[in-house]
């Protein structure tokens, strides 16, 4: 349990928020409940007995300072992150209190590092960009497989998915990805960001039983390829994911996810399988869950936790395996997610 910090949640309502508010209040917590839609606000409020509701809009800086105001760390849960970060993030900085968001999108999380990096560490605030399923626990991984590795030559992040029903965020934001890069493609290889306009290839991963060989979308690239390299030595990271999920993903008809359990939990199993190379050696780690979006919850609150704790390893923008003892956050992470490493 914590002592009762206070944090903003902006995007409460939506998919990821409510996940996030009810892992604040199941970790003791007190949720402040921000975001656009004050109705929504407000019956969200009431269904967790009465919370604090502070209504604000990205292009209203004065309305964030309010939402702010006496808090102790504020979550962003609402995208698309292009449009709603850099405020926040401003906002974070005039507060003076840490920011951590749950994005996804490959360009949004580059403009935080580019755009903050500087400012936040000024200030000695704590930016964690990507605290999620994608590009967080991804970034965890890689960097708890690297143990006393100082370099590696390459790092893989399979993404073994049942299935992959979006939420209406998620299609939103890759909407905006996609327009940012004008339909091409990226990939992360010679050490820096590229952007492709052939066709991603297909082929088989072997993923650890008992989901075994799979056919994946090669270089189907996540917010991984940020994180990861901002403070790892590795110039080639590539992401995959299962085809059965990006074929879900991209199907306009894909219903939402459909809560099957008291927690709002999907049916969505995950397995998330990484591998680093350098020169003969190869190392692993493994990491097996339920609902990418429900996931995310526990891994942006114990990121919280722990930077409102002072388990902090630096301050600025930082992604969580360099901001964290990445071993040990995994075990905190328990039993949300299960990890092994090998190698």
């Amino acid at each position: 349990m914590t002592s009762g910090h206070a944090v903003v949640v902006f995007g409460a309502y939506g998919h990821t928020g409510r996940f996030v508010v009810a892992e604040l209040l199941g970790r003791g917590f007190t949720p402040i409940l921000s975001g656009r839609d004050a109705g929504r606000l407000e019956a969200l409020a009431a269904e967790h007995g009465g919370l604090g509701v502070r209504p604000a809009t990205v292009d209203d800086p004065d309305a964030l300072d309010r939402a702010l105001a006496g808090a102790d760390a504020v979550v962003n849960c609402a995208g698309p992150f292009a449009v709603t970060a850099a405020p926040l993030i401003e906002a974070a900085l005039r507060a003076k209190v840490p920011y951590v968001d749950v994005a996804a999108e490959i360009e949004a999380n580059l403009d935080t590092f580019a755009h903050f990096a500087d400012r936040a560490k000024a200030a000695g605030t704590v930016v964690v960009p990507a605290m999620a399923f994608f590009g967080g626990l991804g970034d965890l991984l890689v960097t708890a497989a690297m143990g006393d590795w100082e370099t590696a030559d390459e790092a893989h992040v399979a993404y073994g998915l049942s299935g992959w029903h979006p939420t209406a965020g998620t299609l939103a934001a890759g909407t905006v990805s996609r327009e940012r890069r004008d339909g091409r493609r990226v990939v992360f290889g010679d050490g820096r960001i590229q952007y492709r306009e052939d066709t991603a290839p297909t082929l088989e991963w072997t993923f650890p039983e008992p989901m075994g060989t799979r056919s994946v979308i090669g270089e189907f690239t996540m917010a991984d390829v940020v994180t990861v390299p901002s403070h790892l030595a590795i110039p080639e990271v590539r992401t995959y994911m299962t085809v059965e999920a990006a074929r879900e993903l991209a199907d306009p008809d894909s219903p939402a996810p459909a809560a099957v359990d008291a927690r709002g939990r999907s049916a969505q199993t995950f397995l998330v399988d990484v591998v680093v190379r350098s020169g003969g050696e190869e190392r692993r780690a493994v990491a097996t869950g339920r609902d990418i979006y429900a996931v995310s919850a526990p891994l942006a609150v114990e990121a919280l936790h722990h930077v409102l704790t002072g388990r902090t390893r630096t301050v600025g923008v930082a992604s969580a395996g360099a901001v964290f003892d990445a071993p040990a956050f995994l075990r905190d992470l328990a039993p949300h997610i299960t990890v092994e490493t090998t190698g």
